[in-house]
């Protein structure tokens, strides 16, 4: 091989280690001053002609420095049962002294603003002495808390800063079952991770947290442990939820995550900001779902809506004029699919709004106004708010529907902490192998009404379930409290 061509070869070799593995382009048209302004192909671009997409990369690297790891530390606590506790485990430090062991925590955070409002979940913070932020450039902060708010699992922080990289809040209403998304945050203290997904479904509760308003995007972007609080980003680059649950039998992911809708987070964040606690608005009724069941007895069409089982005495819905056994079909014009859209509709409105609700009465449409109460938790306790009350559990006369029954006297409704001028049928045994027993009916219910007709004697029971025949009988049952309808088929 002779030098010349020794030479050539060694330039090109070295030419092409340097430039990374690029491919070199000769242009015929330059001159031997002038060199090539880029000597590589054009990188694929992210979407190809038919629409497919096959990198995220131009995503993440705009979205990716606003999402922060949160490191919390707090002393430990004697062992209690926790539900977040698979989620977010802290990790023990050496003790200090007499005050004793310190835990740290770790999770994620999403900067909303580029003063340095963050936005994480409220279990990543709870109890926390100290908090830490730690920045995709590696900057750390101590930061504080501007305010929290446990029923939706929210908390806002505040670092001091300018300039910093932030997200722009989406609208998580137009979100759609089957739409990609991006899950970004910190697992398992591993360092920043980025999964991608789509939204598997809308409007699902868990009960794994506190559970009072959850209207949880479902996701099966990967997420675990030290994700809490970290970024659901659609493809465009918006913020359209926070990290905050996985369903897991084990502790590790399984395609089941849950997170919480940028304009329920939005909400909560204003108000925490600007008043340091949320206001919700209340109604003041008990409510169940309408199963099929129910949705014959009553004459609807469809078992959609949620039927009123219990008004509060002085509430905005009493004063509305909503009656028990109405059904709440929509609010503002918005359809109530069940108990759980009700609920979060009216606590996401301030106490004091006037709302309009379309009720179904007796077959017939009606549209009621009512001003909303302001929410209390305490209030709440005897109060199924927008949630589905549960069947009376199971136990259940004999003849029709298998029950012994008698009247209710003003000394039974005191033990059985009803009003003293309640009118019903105190139920005194249930035959296990009845119809009643098997819908749920106990000893200790009290019937108030068969087939929407008030009963307080044998006779007016018994005259209710004869005028249904062999049709299932609409039962209205009051216990602990609570009322609550449910349908029983009679012995044949």
């Amino acid at each position: 091989m002779s030098k010349k061509i020794y030479l050539l070869i060694s330039i090109l070799v070295f030419s092409f280690f340097l430039n990374g593995c690029q491919t070199a382009t000769l242009r015929t048209d330059e001159t031997p001053n002038q060199t090539s302004e880029n000597n590589s192909k054009p990188a694929p671009p992210p979407i190809l002609g038919d629409g497919t997409r096959i990198s995220y990369a131009d995503i993440v690297d705009r979205v990716a420095p606003a999402v922060v790891k949160v490191t919390s530390e707090h002393r430990a606590k004697p062992k209690q049962s926790n539900p977040m506790e698979d989620f977010f485990k802290g990790v023990p430090e050496t003790p200090r002294g007499n005050q004793g062991p310190v835990e740290q925590g770790l999770g994620s955070g999403v900067i909303v603003s580029a003063d340095g409002t963050i936005l994480t979940n409220n279990h990543v913070i709870e109890g926390a002495t100290k908090i830490k932020i730690e920045l995709n450039d590696k900057r750390v902060f101590e930061a504080k808390v501007i305010g929290t708010d446990q029923p939706t699992d929210l908390a806002v922080l505040k670092i001091e800063s300018k300039d910093l990289p932030s997200l722009t809040l989406g609208d998580s209403d137009k979100v759609r079952v089957g739409d990609i998304i991006l899950a970004i945050g910190n697992p398992l203290g591993i360092g920043q991770t980025v999964t991608a997904g789509i939204i598997s479904a809308k409007g699902r509760r868990t009960g794994l947290g506190d559970g009072s308003f959850e209207d949880f995007l479902q996701i099966d972007a990967p997420i675990n442990r030290g994700n809490s609080g970290g970024a659901l980003v659609a493809i465009n680059g918006e913020l359209i939820g926070i990290n905050s649950q996985i369903l897991s039998p084990s502790g590790g992911n399984i395609g089941i995550g849950f997170s919480i809708p940028s304009n329920m987070a939005k909400s909560v964040m204003e108000q925490l900001i600007k008043d340091g606690k949320v206001k919700r608005g209340r109604l003041g009724v008990g409510i169940q779902p309408i199963t099929e069941d129910l949705a014959k007895n009553l004459g609807l069409k469809e078992n959609k809506g949620v039927i009123v089982g219990s008004v509060s005495a002085g509430s905005s819905a009493e004063k509305a004029g909503v009656k028990r056994g109405d059904v709440i079909t929509a609010i503002n014009g918005e359809k109530i699919e069940d108990g759980n859209a009700l609920r979060n509709k009216v606590a996401a409105t301030a106490p004091g709004t006037e709302i309009n609700l379309a009720i179904l009465r007796d077959g017939k449409e009606l549209e009621l106004k009512a001003t909303l109460d302001e929410f209390q938790p305490e209030k709440a306790k005897n109060e199924s708010e927008g949630e589905g009350n549960s069947a009376p559990g199971k136990s259940a006369e004999n003849g029709k529907l298998g029950l012994d029954l008698q009247p209710l006297t003003p000394e039974l409704a005191k033990r059985l902490e009803l009003p003293a001028n309640t009118k019903g049928l105190v139920v005194a045994a249930v035959d296990p192998e009845g119809p009643a027993a098997a819908e749920g009916i106990i000893k200790g219910d009290v019937i108030l009404e068969i087939n929407r007709q008030e009963v307080s004697t044998f006779e007016e029971a018994q005259s209710a379930l004869e005028k249904a025949g062999d049709k299932p009988s609409l039962l209205l049952i009051a216990r602990q409290g609570q009322t609550v309808y449910l349908t029983v088929e009679p012995k044949r």
